[in-house]
């Protein structure tokens, strides 16, 4: 009987450890993740707006045969509009056009259409297609109808098009998928809801097909996730967020899956009193979609050039035949805001400059 006790004793001790593993990335494992992802070579900006006044902002990237497609955002006094660029080489990038626009007034998101893509190839170093759901190609945003940066209420809506390739525009579900005023939503959470990321859990490890991660804004901005079996109907699968640093922002995330291993890109912004005013891009690391292991160590990308100071922000990181390319949210000191790529190889440097004020 002391033997049989014993036995169920080291069972129950290895099924412990293993259900640590599966909830905690340790050091080592982290460290092989920074030293896969990171990117010190600074290309600097490779997509602008068209003049002073307007502001580019993230980005989000699918290919297609032998073409890249950027989607990303611009900002222009009244509120979000999404547009489309185009690469052969990730590095020279081609404006196409707007593929949402303002629209009529009565709209509940007729001033803010801030569009992310949803159900890209997670695969690290994968194909990074486009996948569609439904017979159809999705898009989350943030929407609204009050005019200005980020002003009024913030919700989350959904988009589709049968033909993400071209610049047309997509259409829009009628309501938002998502709200601060959910009688499931959190008390961080009460304010607005900013950038989200829908992938697909092919496994379900949450229980659900699809998972939203989204940061939303109450006394900080904090990173929180909902599921949804089919696209359009989403609940939280916690009422508290999944990474918050309590001060500043913790926000836009993006996901890769390298072997069992899931990570979260995603920036930080004022955390402390050294980081005051600033933001850059970390990662976080998970095996379950649920809980996160925080990255300690250097920023993966932080100010260091006159077209990323104060902020170099908001990753998308793709690998691809052996480069690394960390895509960003780049501001200057006078506000301009573009889109700058950094990468694990020299690639020289771009030529692109901000429009002049």
């Amino acid at each position: 009987m002391k033997r049989f006790i014993f036995i169920v004793a080291i069972s129950s001790l290895i099924g412990s450890a293993t259900a640590l593993a599966q909830t905690t990335v340790f050091q080592e494992e982290m460290e092989r993740v920074y030293n896969e992802v990171k990117t010190p070579y600074k290309y600097g900006l490779v997509v602008t707006a068209p003049t002073a006044d307007k502001m580019t902002d993230s980005p989000s990237i699918f290919r297609k045969g032998d073409v890249w497609y950027m989607y990303y955002i611009i900002f222009d006094g009244r509120g979000y509009e999404t547009w489309m660029a185009t690469s052969r080489d990730l590095l020279h990038w081609k404006t196409e056009g707007k593929v949402m626009s303002f629209s009529d007034p009565t709209d509940w998101d007729s001033n803010q259409k801030a569009g992310y893509l949803a159900l890209i190839d997670t695969k690290w170093g994968g194909s990074s297609k486009l996948k569609p759901y439904d017979g159809r190609y999705w898009m989350s945003y943030l929407g609204g109808n009050s005019t200005g940066y980020e002003e009024g209420v913030l919700l989350t809506g959904l988009a589709y098009s049968n033909n993400p390739t071209t610049a047309t525009e997509w259409k829009r579900r009628k309501e938002p998928i998502l709200s601060p005023k959910d009688k499931d939503a959190g008390s961080w959470e009460s304010d607005k809801i900013y950038k989200s990321i829908i992938i697909e859990d092919t496994k379900k490890l949450t229980g659900s097909r699809f998972v939203m991660y989204y940061n939303a804004k109450g006394k900080a901005e904090s990173i929180g996730m909902a599921v949804s079996d089919d696209m359009t109907n989403w609940k939280r699968l916690k009422n508290t967020p999944v990474l918050d640093h309590h001060r500043g922002i913790t926000g836009d995330a993006y996901l890769q899956r390298m072997g069992k291993l899931w990570v979260m890109f995603y920036f930080g912004f004022s955390w402390n009193d050294q980081t005051a005013n600033k933001a850059w891009d970390t990662f976080a690391c998970s095996y379950d979609l649920v809980n996160w292991t925080d990255w300690q160590g250097e920023p993966l990308i932080e100010p260091s050039e006159n077209f990323d100071t104060p902020y170099a922000h908001k990753p998308w990181v793709i690998k691809y035949k052996g480069v690394v390319y960390h895509f960003y949210c780049a501001v200057d000191n006078q506000g301009r805001r573009g889109i700058a790529v950094a990468t694990s190889k020299d690639m020289g440097k771009s030529e692109l400059e901000f429009p002049a004020r």
